[in-house]
């Protein structure tokens, strides 16, 4: 099952990255649960190359995240997750820095259904995101944001979970 997945994540990033026309970006995570979990996020961006409400002030645009999150147990085995969300973004006017906000409801996968003290009732979720952070000149960006799992009440059980994370996007 877990060579399965990691093909799975490894076959999701290929063909996102395949399809990708627009600027795109790999992003590296650390983050934490409330549980004290580690999670460590590898992904892939796709900006959406378009932009709405544009002024003085910023504008909004967005981008795709397809990502892989192994969240590593204290007293049992980790579990893995792959993720797919649209992102809005917020993003504020700026020379070299432009501060942004980012919000977005996508689907994840996990491989077990208990991660620590939390049962999160079903492999399937949604994934809750909100963020905010820097982006720099050359297409690096750095910022913290907070993601909620939960399978909105699909199963009995949906203890959900969230984690804290700090992040890093490159440009590819």
């Amino acid at each position: 099952m877990k060579r399965l997945f990691c093909m799975a994540a490894i076959a999701a990033v290929m063909v996102g990255h395949s399809i990708t026309t627009q600027a795109a970006g790999l992003e590296f995570g650390l983050g934490s649960t409330s549980d004290s979990t580690l999670t460590y996020r590898l992904g892939l961006t796709s900006d959406w190359d378009k932009s709405w409400m544009q002024s003085n002030v910023g504008r909004l645009t967005g981008y795709w995240s397809g990502a892989y999150t192994y969240w590593e147990g204290d007293d049992r085995a980790g579990a893995s997750s792959l993720s797919f969300s649209p992102v809005f973004v917020y993003e504020f006017a700026g020379e070299s820095v432009k501060p942004y906000i980012e919000a977005g409801i996508g689907v994840a996968l996990f491989s077990r259904t208990k991660l620590e003290d939390n049962n999160i009732g079903q492999s399937f979720q949604f994934e809750d995101r909100l963020g905010f952070g820097l982006r720099f000149a050359g297409g690096h960006e750095v910022g913290i944001r907070a993601t909620h799992y939960s399978n909105a009440g699909i199963s009995s059980n949906n203890d959900g979970v969230e984690s804290y994370a700090l992040h890093y996007t490159m440009p590819l």
